[in-house]
Order: C-alpha cells, then structure tokens, then sequence
C-alpha cells in the first residue's frame, strides 16, 4: 500500500513538471495532495490527524487558486498553455497559490505545524519531494509572475524562516523554519536568474536530506534527544554537526555556494538593500543550528552510566545513501566554477 502511495505521490509531481495544460498541471498537484494524506496520517493518533487535515486543507485550497487563475486566463486570452499567462489577475491567484503550497511567509503557518504531527521520514518528504511541483510552476511562469512581489516575499521567508526557529526546541520545527529560509532566498533569486534558483534548489534538497537522515538514524526527535546522540555513534555526531554548519551557510562547506551566488547576483542588479537584508537574516537562522550543533557535539551533558551504552542492535534504516549525500553536502563548494559553465 505505502509503495502506491508513493509511486502516486511521484508521479503527480512528474505529470505536473512535464505538463503543458493547465488541467493537467493541476490533476498532478491533486494527485500529489492525495496521495501524501494517507502517508501523514499512518501514526493513528489525534496529531498525525490534525497534520494530515491541515496540510489537506491548504493544499487543496492552493490547487483551487491554480485552477481558478488558469480559468480566467483561459477565459480571457482562449489558451490553457501554461508559459501563457497574461491576465492579471491570474497572475496574482498564481502567486498566492504557489507561495500557499511552499509554505512561503505569509502563507506558512501549517508547515511547522504538519512537520511536527507527522513522522520523521513523512517530513522528510513534504520538506523535499514537495517542494519540487511548485518550484517547476514558478519556473515555468518565472517572466509573467511580478519581481517586486516575489522578491518581498523571498525576503519575509528568509527573515520570518530565522526569526521562527530561534524559540523551538523541536527538531522537526527547526527543519520546517530552515525550510521556510532556504525557500526565501530561492524565491529572492528566482526572477533575476532561474539557473541560481534551480542549484539552490538541488544543494537544499541534498543537505536536508542528508540532515533528516542523520536525525532519523540518531532517533532525534527534541534538541534533548540530540545530547545523547553521540553514544550511538561518535561518527554520525560530528557528521551532523558538519551538516548543520553547511545549512547555515558557512564557508567552506557547500552550503556557502548558493547564497554567495544569490548575494553576488542581487548586488550586480544594485539591489544591495535586498542583498544585506538576506545576509543579516542567515544570521538568525544560524544561531539554531549552531544551538543544534552545540547540543549535539560541543557539550557533555550529565550522564548517567546506563546512558552511555545504548543498546546498538543491527541498524533496521539503510546508511548507504547517507554516505553520498553527506559527502555533496559538505565537499561541494570548490566545484563552484563547474556549475557556473
């Protein structure tokens, strides 16, 4: 049953990413919705519940806007093509919508909420595969959609993304609130150069994948949980500890690539007051991860002697992809020039 779920769930996303009609842009978000309720709500208790009603309830409500705006440009202009929109006011029922399905600020308050009701390995997926139906609808429509209003809404993503994760001690809340920033720069950047937008992209995907693995491994589910991390294995600890500082952003690890780009790119096009909003807000998202990575690595808490041997059965959840993964996660960056090509 998960299987089919989860091949729908792929699927809807591909047949939204390949379409050229509108309709079938939208059967592919439906398909997608659909199928990740049932994943969400696998748990059987009243928090996986409310998850799954949430995340139905904006999803569907966004899928809505979407139809709605390609029916009045079809009305208007006589076109389902999706690169056509030219009515106004679909481009703005466009815009709500896309922002309503990243989880984009103003339209992000069931992100957190969903992640902390649902299962590591289902936030896994709403933080990454989710992200990628309605980046490609951005991407589509990247020269009818406004700069102004994209980049205001990249830079309250990035700023709200920080100012959100500083109070909670959850890890999956974190994950949601760093989502929230990564998104921010990625819209930021996405209507001066789409090519930025698209590595962001494939960098954010791997690093929080790579992070999520190593959470779900360490069983980390509270900042708490991550102090004893380390008596599982000392390796996966400092690996994650890497991981963090990566997603934060900080030289020299591959994190640093997309917002030096994304900052070098604003400033060429003189927006400079945009460029320094981002680079203060990175610094509020920092401050959890170091909190995160001080938890995890930098601290001994007081132990007992029970707590010092956890009780290592064979591992049930696969590391192999963890190796690759954490690896581009970290080493990327002196392929800088590569990419720009």
């Amino acid at each position: 049953f998960l299987y089919i779920l989860l091949s729908s769930l792929a699927t809807g996303t591909i047949i939204t990413m390949t379409s050229y009609h509108w309709l079938m842009a939208w059967v592919g978000l439906e398909m997608n919705t659909l199928a990740i309720i049932p994943i969400i709500s696998t748990m059987h208790n009243p928090r996986a519940t409310e998850a799954a009603t949430k995340y139905f309830l904006t999803q569907a409500s966004a899928s809505a806007m979407i139809l709605f705006s390609s029916t009045i440009n079809a009305w208007q202009t006589g076109t389902w093509d999706i690169t056509n929109l030219s009515s106004e006011p679909a481009h703005i029922l466009l815009t709500i919508a896309l922002a309503m399905k990243l989880g984009l600020v103003p339209m992000h308050f069931w992100l957190p909420e969903v992640l902390q009701g649902s299962t590591m390995t289902t936030a896994l997926i709403i933080s990454t595969w989710q992200k990628l139906a309605p980046m490609a609808l951005i991407y589509l429509n990247i020269n009818n959609l406004s700069t102004a209003v994209l980049i205001l809404l990249g830079l309250l993503s990035s700023i709200i993304g920080g100012w959100g994760g500083l109070n909670q001690t959850q890890t999956r809340k974190i994950m949601a609130f760093s989502s929230i920033a990564h998104l921010g720069w990625m819209i930021t950047v996405s209507s001066i150069m789409t090519n930025i937008m698209i590595m962001n992209l494939m960098i954010y995907l791997i690093m929080t994948t790579a992070l999520f693995y190593s959470l779900i491994l360490s069983k980390s589910k509270t900042i708490q949980d991550t102090t004893t991390a380390w008596t599982l294995s000392p390796t996966l600890t400092t690996m994650m500890m890497i991981l963090l500082l990566s997603l934060g952003g900080l030289p020299p690890l591959t994190g640093f690539m997309p917002k030096w780009l994304i900052l070098e790119e604003l400033v060429i096009q003189n927006l400079v007051p945009t460029a320094t909003t981002l680079a203060v807000s990175t610094l509020l998202s920092l401050f959890f991860y170091l909190r995160l990575t001080y938890t995890t690595t930098l601290t001994l808490s007081p132990n007992t002697i029970q707590t010092k041997f956890k009780w290592r059965f064979k591992l049930k959840s696969t590391t192999f992809f963890m190796m690759p993964l954490s690896t581009i996660s970290i080493l990327l960056l002196p392929l800088t020039p590569l990419m720009l090509l």
